[in-house]
């Protein structure tokens, strides 16, 4: 498999037992991820080393016999158990592993519908100042949960800890240096400048709480930098375009 070639940290901390999922989609009629899909699970990997995996949901389209989806289905988990196994992913003794055929709540792009579902846990905590600590200069760190209004660079209220936290990482680290970067999602051409807009609304937050400006500075990317192609195929990878980023300068 491809190494992405960015290396993300994602900003949160993770409960004891944490709960989590994440989708990986096929080609029609393949056992093997999409090229798409193996480097969100590359990603998946470098984030969650400690996860826990304790059951797998492997599904296809509508098209061909109950029968023959069934057994396409169970080679996707097999498929995508053995690549997390060669990478030292913990797979719990009694992993359910559960193919279905054509008996579940399809949806209307088949796209969505050929996919494996990960379900995993995370049983440590992870610290966001552990993780700064360990970066390397040139690491991205990816603000997950910095949510804003539509079309807009007015950040949501449930999204100001995730603020507070970063100004707190950076008064922790007085020789930290970051760069801000806002993506977008679905536009070719961002005619706004919303990325620019967002990235400077954290810049100026901490810029008003007593970080100097020589640490900080900040860049929009529109959609030029997605983690998925254009157009995006879901939600949830439209979610995962529109995203501000942390890159590390200087420590």
């Amino acid at each position: 498999m491809k190494s992405s070639v960015y290396f993300f940290l994602i900003l949160f901390y993770v409960p004891f037992f944490s709960q989590e999922k994440v989708d990986i989609f096929f080609d029609f009629n393949k056992a093997n991820p999409n090229s798409n899909s193996i480097q969100v699970l590359n990603e998946w990997i470098k984030q969650n080393p400690t996860a826990e995996v304790y059951k797998m949901e492997g599904y296809c389209d509508t098209v061909d016999s109950k029968m023959y989806n069934l057994k396409l289905a169970e080679r996707r988990i097999h498929t995508v158990e053995t690549i997390l196994k060669l990478n030292k992913i913990k797979i719990l003794e009694k992993l359910e592993r559960i193919p279905f055929g054509e008996e579940f709540d399809f949806l209307l792009n088949q796209d969505e519908n050929r996919k494996v579902s990960i379900f995993y846990q995370i049983t440590s905590i992870n610290s966001f100042s552990e993780k700064v600590k360990n970066a390397k200069v040139g690491e991205f760190l990816k603000l997950k949960g910095l949510n804003f209004y539509n079309m807009s660079d007015v950040i949501l209220p449930d999204s100001r800890p995730i603020l507070e936290e970063l100004l707190q990482i950076m008064k922790d680290n007085p020789t930290l240096k970051i760069e801000i970067q806002g993506h977008i999602c679905c536009k070719e051409i961002e005619v706004e400048d919303i990325s620019i807009k967002r990235a400077k609304t954290v810049y100026n937050y901490l810029l008003s709480n007593g970080i100097s400006e020589s640490r900080i500075s900040y860049k929009g990317f529109a959609s030029t930098r997605p983690i998925y192609p254009l157009p995006e195929k879901n939600e949830e990878e439209r979610v995962a375009n529109r995203r501000v980023e942390i890159l590390i300068l200087e420590k």
